[in-house]
């Protein structure tokens, strides 16, 4: 297995002063992607599955003000707020990369800490397993965190936001094109879409 974590995909991102979890030695990892990470995870893996975490749902409850908007124009861009339920992907971290991994995780979810790492149970879909993962989580306390905007203002915010990685409208779209790769109906986002359009 090479060791490769892919700091490439942000190469400018400073290393992040944050524990790692602890971990029992020799074990494989499992992180929960729900947004980018489902499809543009950025380190090998061992594979990776169908999953549900309970708990927590899939949400524009952040404030972007780099990558898809600006501090004077915000974008918003998913995180994981409480309640309910999310479908995603585990995706499999070798054990022998995990601490590399890891830390490229930090530096690409952490870089103004309005998220946060944590350990959570998720469900395996194929197999019914549950089994314990890494993921990160929407800070409530943190000053982009911006709760549960709805639908019509999630769509005008989205529509006419842009920032350093490109139009909102786009992370949308890509959003919504990956969840219906993987059949993953998420109604809200779907319907975010739809008036962003119109």
């Amino acid at each position: 297995m090479s060791r490769k974590y892919d700091l490439v995909l942000e190469p400018d991102l400073p290393p992040v002063d944050h524990p790692l979890p602890s971990f029992a030695e020799g074990e494989d990892l499992w992180i929960f992607g729900y947004g980018s990470l489902m499809w543009r995870p950025g380190f090998n893996h061992k594979g990776v599955q169908d999953a549900r975490l309970f708990g927590y749902h899939r949400s524009f409850c952040v404030s972007s003000v780099v990558h898809r908007g600006t501090h004077e124009k915000p974008g918003l861009v998913l995180g994981l707020d409480r309640g309910g339920s999310c479908r995603g992907k585990a995706i499999l971290c070798p054990s022998e990369i995990r601490e590399p991994v890891v830390d490229y995780l930090y530096r690409r979810e952490m870089v103004t800490r309005v998220y946060v790492p944590k350990m959570v149970t998720l469900k395996l879909s194929a197999s019914g397993e549950k089994v314990p993962a890494l993921t990160f989580v929407a800070d409530p306390s943190h000053e982009q965190y911006c709760g549960s905007p709805t639908i019509e203002e999630a769509a005008r915010i989205i529509a006419s936001a842009s920032g350093r990685g490109g139009p909102n409208r786009d992370y949308l779209k890509s959003t919504v094109d990956h969840l219906d790769e993987f059949g993953i109906a998420d109604g809200p986002l779907h319907k975010i879409m739809k008036l962003v359009d119109q």
